[in-house]
């Protein structure tokens, strides 16, 4: 702390304003027992007391947090969790995503375009009002630094746009290439390193998507012929700002469209329904006149949002229904292409035999749970096939047809080779 205080020009602790003071002592507190054997190459799950992530790292076999501060004390139980002792203050992380990546002048070009694209103004919101409360933005940028751009002899944002091929009249209109290059680079959701997956991601407009590897590295739109692919610069990745993550790559990253994969989409990841002090929490519960979320419509006597520590689902969470019910989920945009659509369920004995409707059109398959009485076991179970023309969003319906419970967890759409 001493240290600190010459860092900042005091004397002590009263010299700081009392707000200073809450944010400094809330940017160290984190609402969990997180012991350092589940610290990784990325950000702790839990947000601290400031609702940002903490970034972790390692040195050797040295953790490093927040990228300046080495913890020197490991995992000093107490009664209600865990001591981390560090040898340094963290400093409250106060810059939106852009201003981070500008105030860096290894990506002058990178953060012109930003500026000139328009994408400045969507970067720097870090909050905004939503309902009785304060809602966050998160963002994740992939960041191409002026050397990456100075081997292909693009000194410059004027060149950028040239090596686009676009139009400068048009530069902050979304079809224009430029523009798609830029919004390339930029994805919903803060992704630090621990967070990825093999997988894609989409970004901010979700017309588009990146196909991100991890195996022996983490591969960006990885060549499945040449093994080609783009990476991240892992000592300048994981940077935090206060409304996403940063990350260095190591090539240009041009736009492609990859090939059709894997798609799963949780029932419960949506941005009004996070918002809630329920989720991730405990259960809660609508009842039919509480219809109240923009991709989720449903009739019934109520809606459950079911949380439980115990279960084995994607973030331990799913909706949940009972009685004769109707439920209607426009899931985020899909690439175009054939797709097997599957949603899955817990194996649970209490969940009843159901039909489907993609987009309005009812499917032939009938999904089969244990309740329904016909000897199926829910988990994973197909509900139609399609043939997507375009990118878009899709929406689900499902209807049961014997009185009993839905515990819906997520929808995935496998592609048809």
């Amino acid at each position: 702390m001493f240290a600190y205080y010459k860092l900042k020009n005091v004397n002590s602790l009263d010299d700081f304003s009392d707000s200073f003071k809450s944010d400094l002592i809330r940017n160290h507190i984190i609402d969990n027992g997180i012991p350092t054997g589940d610290f990784g190459l990325g950000a702790l799950r839990e947000t601290n007391a400031l609702g940002d992530y903490v970034v972790t790292e390692f040195d050797g076999s040295e953790i490093i947090v927040n990228k300046n501060s080495r913890i020197i004390d490991r995992d000093i139980n107490t009664a209600n969790g865990y001591i981390q002792e560090i040898d340094r203050v963290m400093d409250p992380v106060t810059k939106d995503i852009y201003s981070l990546v500008s105030s860096d002048p290894s990506y002058k070009i990178f953060s012109d375009g930003l500026n000139l694209s328009g994408l400045k103004d969507t970067l720097q919101i870090i909050d905004f009002p939503y309902g009785t409360k304060t809602a966050r933005t998160r963002f994740t940028l992939l960041a191409v630094p002026d050397s990456v751009y100075n081997r292909y002899e693009i000194y410059n944002v004027d060149d950028l746009i040239n090596w686009c091929g676009a139009n400068r009249d048009s530069i902050t209109y979304l079809q224009n290439p430029f523009y798609r290059y830029m919004e390339y680079h930029c994805l919903n959701g803060s992704h630090y390193l621990s967070d990825l997956n093999t997988s894609l991601y989409p970004i901010l407009s979700r017309d588009n998507n990146i196909f991100i590897t991890v195996d022996n590295d983490y591969k960006i739109n990885m060549d499945s012929k040449t093994k080609a692919y783009t990476g991240f610069v892992i000592p300048a990745s994981n940077t935090p700002a206060k409304n996403g993550a940063l990350h260095a790559i190591n090539d240009i990253l041009p736009v492609v469209e990859p090939q059709p994969a894997t798609v799963i989409f949780e029932t419960t990841d949506f941005f009004d329904l996070k918002q809630g002090d329920y989720y991730t929490k405990y259960y809660f519960r609508w009842m039919k006149d509480e219809n109240q979320f923009a991709k989720i419509k449903w009739e019934g006597d109520y809606l459950l949002y079911y949380y439980n520590l115990k279960n084995d689902n994607i973030n331990r969470d799913v909706l949940s229904m009972n009685g004769w019910w109707k439920i209607s989920i426009t899931f985020p945009k899909v690439m175009k292409g054939k797709y097997t659509v599957s949603i899955f369920q817990p194996n649970w004995g209490d969940i009843t035999n159901l039909v489907a409707y993609i987009d309005g059109v009812a499917t032939p398959y009938v999904y089969e749970g244990a309740y329904g009485g016909t000897g199926g076991s829910a988990g994973l179970q197909v509900i139609g096939e399609v043939d997507f023309p375009t990118t878009a969003e899709h929406t689900i319906t499902l209807r049961n047809i014997v009185n009993g419970m839905l515990f819906w967890d997520y929808v995935q759409f496998t592609p048809i080779k």
